[in-house]
This record gives structure tokens, C-alpha cells and sequence, in this order.
């Protein structure tokens, strides 16, 4: 009789748990990742404009947070990025600027390249910023050709600036 009561109460257990992991897991399966690539810093450093690319940034035109190159065949959905047409002078000045910006505000902050991955895996596009920016961010995929992807917070300059989060790397 034990026994009995021991696999009704396991199989109950399973009947339970089961949904709650899948509810779990759901939230995140359209989720992709953004992960370092120095192939990216290179082409960045060298203001190599990828033309199957349309170019975003965000925060401030003169030192943005972060900079984005998204494959032509996604769409972008958001209203706090603003798309840029990216020339090799264009894409020399953000960088430039950006550059300019990170040795004012902390000998410490260095800008990364990163490849921006889709929830399979697969890249789908490239992100230029400060370490900070990059790990607060997510892209998450709408459907198979349109994207989320959040924008650094809005103090990540500003975080530097009161000599608060001094540290090297």
C-alpha cells in the first residue's frame, strides 16, 4: 500500500513540476545573446561599414552608448534607437567620439565589439560600446525576421563621470 501511495505522489509531483519548468523555459527560448568578438572590435577600429548592415545608435549623437549594425533582412523594433546612414566617415567620428568620450570620463572604460546573436544562434548583426552597456542589454526575437534589442541605460556615461565606479580592466 506504501508503494501505491509513493507513485501517486511521484506521478502527482510530475503532473505539477512539469508545466512550471516549461513556463519557466518559455520566457527565454526567443532570447539570443550578445557575445565579445574581436573581429567586430577590429572593424570598428578600422570604421569598416558592413553594407548588408543598417547602422543604429543610442543616447547622445555626439558620444552615443552604443552603436549597432543589424543584417538587412531583420527589422528593428524600437523607437529609442535612431538609424544612421553609415559611411566609413561617419561610422570614424562616433568611434572617434566615442573613444574621446571613455578617456574623459575614466582611464578605465575601454569599448568592446560584440556579435549580437539570434536566439538560435546564428548572428544577426554587431554592437560597439562599453563593457556596461553590452552586458545590461538583451535581443530578443519577435518572430523569424524582427528584433527587440534593449538600449544600454540611459547613465551609462553618467555612471563613470562622479569618479564612482573607478576600476580598472
Amino acid at each position: 500500500m506504501q508503494k501505491k501511495w509513493k507513485r501517486i505522489l511521484g506521478a502527482l509531483c510530475i503532473l505539477i513540476l512539469l508545466p512550471c519548468a516549461g513556463c519557466a523555459t518559455m520566457g527565454l527560448k526567443n532570447y539570443g545573446s550578445i557575445a565579445p568578438d574581436g573581429g567586430v572590435m577590429e572593424a570598428f577600429d578600422k570604421f569598416q561599414v558592413n553594407p548588408n548592415y543598417d547602422y543604429f545608435y543610442s543616447g547622445s549623437e555626439v558620444y552615443p552608448s552604443a552603436v549597432i549594425g543589424l543584417d538587412k533582412s531583420y527589422t528593428l523594433e524600437s523607437d529609442l534607437w535612431k538609424k544612421v546612414d553609415m559611411t566609413p566617415a561617419k561610422l570614424r567620428e562616433i568611434v572617434m567620439s566615442m573613444k574621446n568620450k571613455a578617456a574623459t570620463v575614466n582611464f578605465a572604460v575601454a569599448l568592446h565589439g560584440f556579435a549580437m546573436l539570434d536566439d538560435k544562434g546564428k548572428r544577426i548583426g554587431v554592437w560597439y560600446s562599453i563593457l556596461e552597456a553590452a552586458t545590461n542589454a538583451s535581443v530578443r526575437m519577435k518572430d523569424s525576421k524582427t528584433v527587440l534589442i534593449d538600449t544600454p541605460d540611459i547613465n551609462t556615461w553618467l555612471q563613470f563621470e562622479d569618479g564612482s565606479r573607478l576600476r580598472m580592466r
